[in-house]
């Protein structure tokens, strides 16, 4: 059994650059421990799920958000499979059915100050009586409260917890989000 797990390289811009993608002024070459050479992204993604690999994290377990930081890959819990990948999406989507938004609007309706992303998953849970495990509820409750902030009804309050790439690109692990009155 040949053994499969794609990984980017960083690499000067070539001569010959013609079959490579140019991404944030250098090239990502794609090559799989199987020995194909892989000529993108897509060509990537692709041998990774004919050979059952995560199209994530490419079936290496971690995905490189930047140069030089790195997290445990949240498609398929860190394990390198599609089917694991597969099982998550299709449980994102029946959590998405579960938890709407006026479910997320009634647990949050009666808090007064601000409160944790943590909290409201767990009352989210609670209230729709959920085991912990079924559902991904964190990343849901998450994408709704993130929603309720673009459309002005919240203001995230919690200065982010690492900064990756200066202030552009920042990192919150269990912000705090508050109520906006009027």
């Amino acid at each position: 059994m040949r053994k499969h797990t794609i990984t980017a390289f960083w690499e000067e811009i070539p001569d010959d650059a013609d079959d490579l993608v140019l991404v944030r002024g250098g090239f990502r070459v794609y090559l799989c421990l199987c020995g194909t050479q892989l000529r993108d992204r897509t060509a990537a993604e692709l041998h990774a799920a004919e050979t059952g690999q995560c199209t994530t994290c490419l079936g290496s377990t971690s995905e490189d958000i930047l140069p030089g930081y790195s997290q445990r890959c949240t498609s398929c819990a860190g394990t390198g499979r599609r089917r694991t990948q597969l099982q998550w999406q299709l449980a994102y989507a029946e959590a998405e059915v579960m938890i709407g938004v006026d479910t997320v609007k009634t647990v949050i309706d009666p808090l007064t100050g601000p409160f944790r992303l943590s909290e409201v998953a767990d009352a989210v849970r609670e209230a729709l009586d959920l085991p912990v495990g079924r559902l991904p509820v964190g990343p849901r409750v998450r994408d709704i409260l993130r929603g309720m902030e673009a459309a002005g009804e919240l203001v995230m309050v919690s200065a982010p917890d690492e900064l990756l790439r200066g202030t552009a690109v920042v990192l919150y692990r269990d912000p705090l989000w508050e109520k906006i009155s009027g």
